[in-house]
């Protein structure tokens, strides 16, 4: 293999792994809003119909300012 395949290779999964890890992070976020105060959520501007709706969005539905 040479080295410019193998740099793309190890490039490839980085990026890989940073986006599973982005989609975790995203994943923690949102179980956390489920779980935030009203007056908490009320301070972000949030109503608890919004946050609910929110957390139930599967990992892989990424805002789209992600995919820009």
């Amino acid at each position: 293999m040479s080295t410019i395949a193998m740099h793309v290779s190890r490039r490839r999964r980085f990026g890989i792994f940073r986006r599973v890890l982005a989609a975790l992070a995203l994943r923690r976020s949102r179980q956390t809003l489920a779980g935030a105060d009203d007056h908490i959520l009320r301070d972000v501007g949030l109503t608890r119909a919004e946050a609910e709706a929110e957390a139930a969005r599967p990992i892989w539905d990424i805002p789209a300012w992600w995919r820009a």
